[in-house]
């Protein structure tokens, strides 16, 4: 599938978009990100990718802090962690996992709709954008949140990590009953980062890419995740969610 330049360059970071994106988040984000941690990490991340982009890099997405903007985390119900965003023109929106509905679905995604299809047989799967999941309380995190063209995990180790730890952490200091889907081992590592307390549920399965997705030792298709989380909400006394997908 071919892109148009209009639909290539509104995925592309621009430069002094990261610090914009920074500036307009919700107090309680600054607030935990101000942390001495957090705030170093942010700083040497944000020179870094500033760097690329003056070397004439492509970086992706156009708004790295996307997730964080819908919802505070005090209204987190459900944490999907992800890798680092998609790294292809077109793709990358800012949410673990999602693309725009006239993208070719990528394979771990289409294996995502797989098990949703299986598990919650009612959720309509009808593209690919994974919006409506954030109104209703779902954080598409992903470890590293920037990522560079033809390039996975070009900016693992940069600093996102620590960052996404502060966001995470944030998260889950809140008191209210929350589920933690942790797919794949980046994301199950951030398991060390949760404080003790407090009603959760942590939801463990390999990374839904076709590599290990049907693979033990917990594979992803067939890990019933969807409606785990729903039935534990509902036993919480709190809505379930509707997993449906596409705008």
């Amino acid at each position: 599938m071919l892109f148009t330049d209009a639909e290539i360059s509104g995925n592309r970071l621009q430069p002094g978009a990261l610090a914009a994106d920074i500036e307009t988040l919700h107090a309680p984000w600054r607030a935990c990100l101000q942390e001495a941690a957090a705030a170093q990490a942010l700083q040497t991340v944000a020179t870094f990718v500033e760097g690329r982009l003056a070397d004439g890099a492509t970086v992706y997405p156009s708004r790295p802090l996307r997730a964080l903007h819908s919802l505070l985390p005090s209204q987190v119900r459900v944490v999907i962690l992800g890798q680092d965003p998609y790294h292809g023109p077109g793709q990358a929106q800012g949410l673990a996992f999602s693309v725009p509905d006239a993208c070719p679905t990528p394979r771990s995604l289409r294996n995502i709709q797989k098990e949703i299809a299986r598990d919650t047989p009612q959720a309509r799967i009808a593209g690919n954008d994974l919006t409506p999941w954030t109104a209703q309380g779902v954080l598409l995190l992903n470890t590293s949140l920037t990522v560079e063209d033809g390039q996975a995990g070009a900016h693992a180790r940069r600093g996102w990590e620590a960052v996404t730890d502060a966001l995470i952490n944030a998260v889950a200091a809140e008191p209210h009953p929350k589920v933690f889907m942790l797919w794949g081992g980046h994301a199950q590592a951030k398991e060390a980062q949760l404080p003790a307390g407090g009603p959760r549920l942590v939801l463990k399965a390999n990374h839904p890419s076709p590599l290990s997705a049907s693979r033990p030792p917990i594979p992803f298709l067939g890990c019933g995740h969807f409606s785990q989380a729903n039935a534990w909400l509902l036993a919480q006394g709190l809505p379930a969610i509707d997993w449906s997908m596409g705008t």
